[in-house]
């Protein structure tokens, strides 16, 4: 028997009129195609087996868009408050759409999370999010440093994983300046979590030894490729040189203990949208930039909903009733 939504439109209505849907099932639609991942054609078998609901791909895809057109204040309220945050962290991944490679760009807080598709991976697509100031939390791709006002923290988990692939080559036993180094950005931020616990100071002595330590690393690291006779080596001088000349931007952490230390918040935000993109690559999704870009407003909404403690589910009934969630202004 099927399960009839409450507030669910006149479904026969005569003379050819369209079918009606009420705002539970829109929700249900949108929260499975957009929270869940499933394609619309999954969305619409997955409500008819489970609750009787006879749906087709395309009326799960006009309840997306209308939905994400819906959205247009409450972006609006999320990009005021990243604009105004005085941390904030950026992100961005590729995402093929219409058959052709796009940047899907992340702007986030602990509060707040705005995505958009774009077709550049540069600073067009980043100027698109129209937020990012104060201090920035990011990767080491150039275009951020073009943001001069700014001041900058560089993701320390990134360059982990850099020096952590020199360690695993180095021979056994031996001393190796890319281990040296992350041990000394290690015990850097281990400093600041237990200064930020306590609510006491760094200590500036064990500050100033783990930074020398990380120098020493860096300057042993230019030295040993400085041949660089190898597009592997030349990388890896290339990183050696970058832990000098930007150590004030990677360990700007250190300095504010607002500031994270690395940008996985930002990952984790993101990293949903290479799920859509798995199951893009199944079911034909995404095919336009207008789509992409629907999906990134659902999913800007959604994510800001969890960190305020709203489930997806509640925020997108409110969506479909006509009266979506807004953060509330400071």
């Amino acid at each position: 028997m099927r399960l009839r939504d409450p507030d669910e439109g006149d479904r026969t209505g005569g003379g050819g009129r369209p079918t009606q849907y009420g705002p539970r099932v829109t929700a249900a639609a949108v929260y499975l195609y957009s929270g869940r991942f499933l394609s619309k054609d999954r969305t619409a078998t997955a409500l008819a087996e489970l609750v009787g609901i006879p749906l087709s791909a395309g009326t799960v895809a006009a309840m997306a868009a209308r939905s994400a057109t819906d959205l247009e204040g409450v972006l609006t309220a999320v990009r005021e408050h990243l604009a105004g945050a005085e941390v904030i962290g950026a992100d961005e991944t590729g995402l093929r759409v219409a058959g052709k490679l796009h940047w899907v760009h992340c702007a986030r807080t602990g509060k707040y999370t705005l995505i958009d598709c774009h077709p550049q991976r540069g600073t067009a697509g980043i100027n698109a999010l129209g937020v990012l100031t104060g201090v920035m939390v990011h990767d080491a791709w150039a275009p951020y440093d073009t943001y001069t006002t700014a001041t900058h923290q560089l993701c320390v988990a990134h360059v982990l994983r850099e020096l952590q692939a020199i360690t695993d080559t180095a021979p056994a036993d031996t001393w190796c300046w890319a281990t040296q180094a992350a041990d000394a950005l290690v015990a850097l931020h281990r400093l600041t979590l237990d200064a930020a616990t306590t609510g006491t100071p760094v200590d500036p002595t064990a500050l100033a030894t783990h930074t020398r330590q990380l120098r020493h690393a860096a300057h042993i690291g230019i030295s040993q490729t400085s041949p660089r006779g190898t597009t592997l080596m030349a990388t890896r001088h290339a990183l050696a040189c970058r832990l000098l000349d930007r150590e004030t931007d990677y360990l700007c952490f250190t300095r504010d203990l607002r500031v994270p230390a690395d940008n996985n918040g930002s990952e984790h935000d993101i990293r949903m949208i290479k799920l859509r993109q798995k199951v893009q690559k199944v079911s034909g999704c995404l095919r336009t930039l207008t789509g992409a870009r629907q999906f990134c407003a659902i999913r800007s909404y959604l994510s800001t909903a969890t960190k305020h403690g709203i489930g997806q589910f509640p925020a997108l009934v409110q969506l479909a009733e006509g009266h979506p969630w807004i953060p509330a202004t400071s």
